[in-house]
């Protein structure tokens, strides 16, 4: 297929995206007259660039939320699932389990969720404390194909009682777009408070690094600067300014 370029990079893909979702959340200030107290959450590490757009735009923190596919050796590119950090796991359908045993399973499992784990001992003397309970959730990736990382992550969020969750990317794939509304506001408190917020799903649809010009792989040690210079204002602030009430302590 012919390669589309839509993105020059991820923070170029972040400020679009970032339009966006202010749009969305100045609709719902307008529509309900309510103050929305969003919080943004990054997969790591090729969301963290996406992210810092968004939120800077709506001046608030972010936080990260570890997930991994699992894979299987013999096709490191087909993902099976996903896990969290927090022990949460999401399996493809059965038809696309069926060659892989239930030793190679769990197996595949395990390894997963040790990379996770992995990468969440290493943010998390970068991750701010935040009680994200009430407030609007927006989990952010810098694009999405199966969709398995981002459905695994809205789990865990969904778990800390959050008011609405708010799935955003640069890119998906259009057919999936029904089922990711469907899922997004399962389990929530109010009706209607999932949101899936995409700037592009173009039709047919590759591998998302096709969609940018520049798709190189974020280290972690930039992914783990970037969001601790980003959060750096918010422990400078005190608790009577607008959006004081974001933290609870100071990431140690």
């Amino acid at each position: 297929m012919t390669r589309t370029i839509l993105f020059g990079d991820r923070p170029s893909a972040g400020r679009e995206l970032a339009e966006l979702v202010s749009l969305s959340m100045e609709r719902i200030r307008q529509q309900e007259g309510i103050k929305t107290f969003p919080i943004v959450y990054a997969l790591p590490r090729g969301g963290i660039p996406v992210a810092i757009p968004i939120a800077r735009r709506l001046d608030c923190p972010l936080d990260v939320i570890p997930a991994k596919k699992i894979t299987v050796p013999t096709n490191r590119e087909l993902a099976i699932g996903a896990v969290t950090s927090e022990d949460h796991i999401l399996l493809a359908e059965q038809k696309q389990l069926q060659p892989i045993s239930l030793r190679e399973l769990g197996e595949a499992i395990e390894e997963a969720q040790l990379r996770a784990n992995r990468q969440q001992a290493q943010f998390a003397p970068y991750r701010p404390a935040l009680s994200p309970k009430g407030k609007i959730a927006i989990l952010v990736d810098d694009g999405i194909a199966t969709g398995m990382t981002i459905r695994v992550a809205a789990q865990a969020i969904k778990e800390k009682q959050v008011a609405r969750l708010w799935l955003c990317a640069p890119v998906a794939p259009p057919a999936l777009i029904p089922q990711l509304e469907l899922e997004c506001g399962l389990g929530l408190a109010e009706p209607f408070c999932g949101r899936v917020v995409v700037a592009a799903t173009p039709s047919p649809f590759a591998s998302v690094g096709l969609f940018y010009k520049r798709f190189e792989q974020v280290a972690t040690q930039e992914a783990l600067t970037n969001l601790q210079q980003y959060n750096q204002q918010f422990f400078s602030r005190v608790p009577t300014e607008p959006s004081g009430q974001y933290f609870l302590k100071k990431a140690v």
